[in-house]
C-alpha cells in the first residue's frame, strides 16, 4: 500500500508580537521540540514538519495559501502557546483548504509550584489561547479535530497518529479517478448514486468505460507474463488439484491470470485507485474476475461488484487510511444470517472477490462453477477470516446528501467445514446484538455492500466524516432503536 512517510503535517503555532522577542524565542524553540517529537514517533505515520511561529494576520494568511499549494502537505496542526488574538487567523481560515487539527496542549507537563511567576504565565497560555482560536472556528463553522492532553502523552501521539492516516486518505480521495467497467447491476438502487454530488463532496471522480476498452488490454497480455504471475499463483497460495501446471484446468488458471494483468496495465495506465464490474456485463471475457479483483484489492485498489462505485471508493480511503498496520480491509456482502438463539452470527462473504488481506492462514486458490454471469468457471481464492474486533463501513447516497454508516462487530472463527461453500468468508456478531444492529442498519438505509475492516476503529470513520462534512451513523454496544431513530428525525431536520 501507500508508505505514507511522503505525505507531511505542518505543524504552526500562533502567537503575537506582545511578548518580546525572548518569549516568542522560547515558543519557536518548544513548537520545533514538539513537531520534532511528533516528526520521530512510531504513532504518526506520516512527516510533521515545523513552521516558524505566526505572529500577524499576515503571516498566517501566507503559511495556509502556502500549504494549500503544497502537494504534499495534507494537514495543518494549529496550536496557540500564547495568547494568539483569533481576529488575525480569519482570512487564514477562510481560505484554508486542507483538514485541521487543533492541538490543545502546553510545552510543561506540570505546574512547576515553587517557581511559577508571571513570566512563565506569559508564556505558557494555551490554556484560554486555544480557546480564543476554537472560539473563531466555531464562530466560522469549521471541521476540525481538537485533541487535548500533554504532547508526550501517548494518547496524544495515537489521536494525531490517527487523524493523519485519515487526512492522508483524504488527500488520496481528492482528484481520485474510479472506473465502472459497465454499469450498475441492473434494477438495483443501493448502489447507483449522484457521481456528480459525490465528486463534490469528496473529491473523486467516477466514468464508465466499456467492457470491450478493458478487453482490448487483457488480449494483448503476452504469453511470458500470463505465466509468471501463474508460477506467483503457486507460491503464493495452495493450488487445488487440476489448477497446477500441466493440469487439466491450467488453462483456465491461465486465463484468470491474463484477466487479473489487463485489468492491472487498464488501472496503472489511467491513474485509476479503483473499479467496479458487473457479472451482467462480462461481454469477450471468459470469466468473472475473481482472483483478480481479490488481489488488485490487496494491492491497494478499491473495489466494489455490481458497479457499486461507493463502496470502492471507501475500500481504498480504508486501504490508505490503514497503510502499514497489520490486518486488512475488504469490499463485504452481508450474506446470510445464523439465526441460533445462543449464538447469532452473520456470515459475510461475497460470490469471488473478498480481499486476502483479511485471511487467516494461506488462501486456497480453487476453481468452480458459477450460477451466474454465464461465463466459465472462475478462479477464485477461498479462506476464512480471523477472530477479532471490527468494524463495518458503509456509504449511501441520500438523495439530498450523503450518509456514512459504522456497525461495531466481532468477528468470530469459522470453526464449520462448509465444504461446499468455496468462496471467502466471515462470521461475525454485530453490536449491540443481532436484531438491534440489523434494524438500526436498515432503519437508516444501509447498503448491504460495506468495507469489512479490521484494523480501523469507528473513531476513524467519525473522524473521516466530520473531514468531509458528511452525516455519520454509528451502531454500536450503546445503541437504541428510540435513540437510534431520534437521532435519524434530528438529521433529516438538519439537512432539510
Amino acid at each position: 500500500m501507500l508508505d505514507l512517510k511522503q505525505f507531511e503535517v505542518w505543524f504552526i503555532t500562533g502567537s503575537q508580537h506582545l511578548y518580546g522577542e525572548e518569549t516568542l524565542r522560547q515558543v519557536d524553540e518548544h513548537s520545533e521540540t514538539i513537531s520534532r517529537y511528533f516528526d520521530q514517533s512510531s504513532q504518526i505515520p506520516v512527516r510533521v514538519v515545523f513552521k516558524p511561529v505566526v505572529k500577524t494576520p499576515e503571516e498566517i494568511f501566507n503559511i495556509i495559501q502556502e500549504s494549500n499549494s503544497a502537494v504534499n502537505c495534507i494537514g495543518i496542526i494549529a496550536w496557540m502557546h500564547t495568547f494568539s488574538p483569533a481576529k488575525m487567523w480569519i482570512r487564514g481560515l477562510q481560505i484554508l483548504q486542507k483538514p485541521l487539527l487543533h492541538l490543545h496542549t502546553q510545552y510543561n507537563r506540570d505546574i512547576p509550584w515553587a517557581d511559577i511567576d508571571m513570566d512563565f504565565m506569559n508564556l505558557n497560555q494555551s490554556a484560554h489561547g486555544d480557546r480564543e482560536f476554537g472560539f473563531m472556528m466555531t464562530r466560522m463553522r469549521l471541521n476540525r479535530k481538537v485533541i487535548v492532553g500533554h504532547w508526550q502523552q501517548d494518547h496524544v501521539t495515537e489521536g494525531v497518529g490517527e487523524w493523519a492516516r485519515v487526512a492522508a486518505a483524504r488527500h488520496d480521495m481528492k482528484g481520485a479517478k474510479f472506473v465502472r467497467f459497465g454499469d450498475n447491476m441492473r434494477e438495483v438502487a443501493v448502489t447507483d448514486g449522484d457521481k456528480v454530488a459525490a465528486e463534490m463532496t469528496f473529491g473523486f471522480s467516477v466514468n464508465t468505460y466499456a467492457v470491450g476498452d478493458l478487453v482490448k488490454v487483457i488480449n494483448q497480455v503476452s504469453d511470458g507474463e500470463i505465466g509468471a504471475l501463474t508460477s506467483e499463483y503457486a507460491a503464493t497460495y495452495e493450488l487445488a488439484s487440476g489448477l497446477e501446471q500441466n493440469g487439466a484446468r491450467h488453462q483456465a488458471l491461465r486465463d484468470a491470470a491474463r484477466i487479473e494483468l489487463g485489468m492491472k496495465y487498464f488501472l496503472k495506465d489511467g491513474n485509476f485507485k479503483g473499479y467496479t464490474n458487473t457479472f451482467e456485463d462480462l461481454h469477450g471475457m471468459k470469466q468473472l474476475p475473481g482472483i483478480g479483483s481479490q488481489r488488485m484489492m490487496a494491492a491497494g485498489y478499491g473495489y466494489a461488484g455490481e458497479g457499486d462505485w461507493k463502496t470502492s471508493a471507501m475500500v481504498r480511503a480504508l486501504k490508505v487510511m490503514a497503510s502499514g498496520l497489520p490486518g486488512g480491509n475488504s469490499f463485504m456482502e452481508d450474506y446470510t444470517y445464523h439465526f441460533n438463539p445462543s449464538n447469532n452470527l452473520v456470515l459475510g462473504s461475497h460470490m469471488l472477490e473478498i480481499c486476502p488481506s483479511i485471511a487467516e492462514g494461506k488462501p486456497s486458490c480453487e476453481i468452480h462453477a458459477l450460477g451466474i454471469g454465464g461465463k466459465e468457471d472462475p478462479v477464485r481464492l477461498v479462506f476464512n477470516a480471523p477472530a477479532g474486533p471490527a468494524i463495518n463501513v458503509s456509504l449511501v447516497d441520500m438523495g439530498n446528501r450523503f450518509r456514512i454508516l459504522v456497525n461495531e462487530v466481532e468477528a468470530t472463527a469459522v470453526t464449520e467445514q462448509l465444504p461446499k461453500l468455496p468462496v471467502a468468508r466471515v462470521l461475525w456478531k454485530p453490536a449491540p446484538d443481532m436484531q438491534t444492529a440489523c434494524a438500526a442498519w436498515i432503519y437508516a438505509g444501509g447498503a448491504h455492500h460495506t468495507v469489512f475492516s479490521q484494523n480501523l476503529t469507528t473513531s476513524h470513520i467519525e473522524t473521516f466524516a466530520e473531514m468531509v462534512g458528511v452525516e455519520l451513523v454509528v451502531i454500536d454496544k450503546s445503541t437504541t432503536l428510540r435513540q437510534l431513530k431520534n437521532e435519524l428525525r434530528w438529521s433529516e431536520a438538519s439537512y432539510k
